[in-house]
């Protein structure tokens, strides 16, 4: 009788973490460049009642007796399908259509990994740094900082689809700096550690990034436009409605364990 309890509490547990995923997918509904999240189940051990044997016969019994003890949290998974892209008012927004992530070199030297390519112009020491909204540089296809002279007006930088970096010459044409925006692709993206603004961390469980030109992962940089968030709203209200319904049959399977305890321990003799 006990085990009912704790196994109708477990699945009451598990319902609450599923409910935190949701609640941050919808809170992270406007958010650029995030990717939906899931919670996946596993069962937890079984216990044997009793284990395969033969009947008074001696023929062997088709199956066991064995009861499960529960649920819990086996990962929380992320959809990498492609968000759609809406126009933005920055001048150095950036949209990637078709794999790959951004890369940013965080304070700490590390680097980071993101689809918000959400940039902008920052004045450093060494001259004119394309950086994220944090101030963390944006990374070229050698893994570099993207630094340009403090002679450019950065109102003339232009970008194609494949990051390449463009200044006008002398006669107000375009012509190409010699500077690519990079971008990582990983054998398991789903490995990837999250992290806090939209970035992600490299794992053990990703694999090494591998850092490709947009051409090269049949991707394109689209100027001028951020990648939205993939959640869908009606999706996550219709998990909502079944984790709370799953969370109100858990707290009833207790209750019914309850009062067949109660009703067990008012038995007279």
């Amino acid at each position: 009788m006990m085990r009912s309890l704790w196994t109708a509490a477990s699945g009451m547990i598990g319902q609450q973490s599923n409910l935190d995923v949701i609640a941050n997918n919808l809170s992270n509904i406007s958010t650029t460049g995030y990717k939906t999240q899931a919670a996946n189940f596993k069962t937890l051990i079984y216990q044997n009642l009793q284990k395969n044997s033969t009947t008074t016969t001696g023929e062997a019994k088709p199956v066991g007796a064995q009861v499960g003890l529960g649920v819990r949290i086996g990962a929380i998974s992320s959809d990498f399908t492609q968000g759609n892209l809406y126009a933005s008012n920055g001048a150095f927004d950036y949209a990637i259509q078709g794999e790959g992530f951004f890369m940013v070199r965080q304070p700490d030297g590390t680097t980071a990994y993101t689809r918000n390519g959400h940039f902008n112009m920052s004045i450093t020491e060494n001259g004119i740094a394309l950086t994220d909204s944090a101030g963390c540089p944006v990374l070229d296809t050698q893994g570099r900082e993207i630094v340009l002279p403090n002679t450019y007006r950065t109102s003339e930088l232009s970008v194609d689809v494949f990051g390449n970096l463009a200044y006008p010459d002398a006669n107000n044409n375009p012509q190409y700096i010699g500077v690519q925006i990079g971008l990582a692709h990983f054998p398991n993206a789903g490995g990837l550690e999250k992290a806090s603004g939209s970035n992600y961390l490299q794992s053990e469980a990703s694999g090494a990034a591998t850092v490709y030109t947009a051409n090269d992962l049949n991707a394109k940089i689209v100027s001028g436009r951020l990648e939205g968030s993939n959640v869908q709203a009606a999706d996550e209200m219709v998990n909502m409605i079944i984790a709370q319904r799953a969370y109100e049959m858990n707290s009833k399977a207790i209750i019914a364990s309850d009062e067949m305890l109660q009703q067990a321990n008012n038995l007279r003799s």
